[in-house]
């Protein structure tokens, strides 16, 4: 079986992209997901988010959700908003956020290659919102969320996406947020034939995003085999939705902490604890940290620049990495977070928000500390995942994010 595979994907019309595109499902709470989908019948929020469409405070597992998905999904084939493309193709997607691009292949990616772990993973999932997605595309029998995949950067895939991409492209939207998403078409015999062998010759390939609609796509895939008693193995139900980006175009920001307590300590027995594993230096700016074992901490109005001693940096993919380095000198031994998964004395903060997020969060006093990390690189994230391991909770912030509603897999 191919690790990817051309699909017929359900996209928007010709001119109504526009009208359709929306921000993933899971980055906006449903009172946001409301407001942005009001006057805006056919956005794709209506069937990503469908509890916006029925009374406020419904469950947003309960099965009227998932039915009124598969209602507004219909509703929206039916008034010709949605189609389907008449022939298996690949799609290039490009990505444009201020002066970053990022151009990758929308692909029906395999589910038995994530089985063997050749769509390799770095996270855990939660099982209720991994039954959420589960439910969410048996209801509409197709996939609508794509995985966010990466590849280590190849000259064959690389080059013919640089080929398809300098043609005129067959969507071409700005969402509200100012990202441009751009996509071309690939039904190209050869092309299809080239980026097919090109991505089977390739060891593995890597969950960025999407650990969940990902294992959701593998347990629907798995159930629908057994089922099956005539299974041949290229139903689309063996594949899941996939973009798949090269690994030297991602963006990773820093995913930064704060802390609500200093575990019962005043400020200047807290600063004599971090002292005893890092040197600690007053800063006049705010530190955004520019290599690895360097932190930023922001206390009671004043930042300082945070430095590790490299004798404390483990030999380990997982050990190695800045939030754990963090949680392993300061946030466990030192204010006693030692599970930050479920302590609700600890938030997190994507990169995006800036440090002045940051500050903010301190300066308001519903946080005593906020700490700012290097950024998590695509080369460590690959180091985990080959590694077999596990990283820990919210080490990545990728951006710019995937649009939902642009390409959709119809599971046959």
């Amino acid at each position: 079986m191919s690790l990817i595979k051309p699909f017929t994907g359900l996209r928007p019309a010709a001119g109504r992209a526009d009208d359709v595109v929306a921000p993933p499902y899971d980055v906006m709470n449903a009172t946001e997901a409301r407001e942005m989908a009001e006057g805006r019948p056919w956005s794709f929020l209506h069937i990503s988010r469908p509890e916006i469409d029925l009374p406020e405070g419904t469950n947003p597992y309960a099965p009227e959700v998932y039915a009124k998905a598969r209602e507004n999904l219909d509703r929206m084939i039916a008034e010709g908003v949605l189609g389907r493309d008449p022939k298996e193709s690949y799609y290039a997607y490009r990505l444009t956020m201020g002066g970053h691009v990022q151009t990758g292949v929308v692909a029906a990616a395999s589910v038995e290659a994530y089985d063997n772990n050749r769509v390799k993973k770095h996270e855990f999932t939660r099982p209720v919102k991994e039954d959420d997605r589960v439910r969410q595309i048996e209801a509409l029998n197709a996939q609508t969320g794509p995985v966010f995949l990466v590849y280590r950067a190849d000259t064959v895939v690389d080059t013919l996406l640089a080929e398809v991409s300098a043609r005129p492209a067959d969507v071409d939207v700005t969402a509200r947020d100012g990202v441009r998403h751009e996509m071309w078409m690939i039904d190209n015999d050869d092309e299809v034939a080239t980026l097919t062998q090109a991505f089977d010759a390739m060891q593995a390939i890597y969950v960025a995003d999407g650990h969940h609609r990902s294992a959701a796509g593998s347990r629907v895939g798995n159930s629908r085999r057994e089922a099956n008693p005539d299974h041949q193995g290229n139903e689309s139900y063996n594949y899941f939705l996939s973009v798949i980006f090269p690994h030297d175009q991602m963006q990773i920001l820093d995913y930064n902490r704060v802390v609500k307590d200093l575990n019962g300590m005043d400020k200047e027995t807290f600063l004599q604890r971090v002292a005893e594993n890092f040197s600690v230096e007053k800063s006049d700016v705010a530190v955004k940290p520019a290599a690895t074992a360097g932190f930023g901490m922001y206390l009671d109005s004043q930042w300082y620049k945070l430095t590790l001693d490299q004798e404390k940096i483990p030999d380990d993919p997982v050990a190695s990495l800045d939030i754990s380095l963090l949680a392993d000198n300061l946030i466990d031994p030192i204010l006693g977070i030692s599970d930050q998964r479920t302590d609700n004395r600890i938030d997190f903060v994507g990169g995006i928000r800036g440090l002045n997020g940051l500050e903010k969060r301190v300066d308001s006093g519903e946080m005593a500390v906020a700490f700012s990390l290097y950024a998590t690189t695509m080369e460590a994230l690959m180091a985990v995942a080959d590694a077999g391991e596990v990283m820990p909770p919210k080490s990545t912030w990728f951006e710019p994010k995937l649009a939902d509603g642009l390409v959709s897999l119809v599971l046959d």
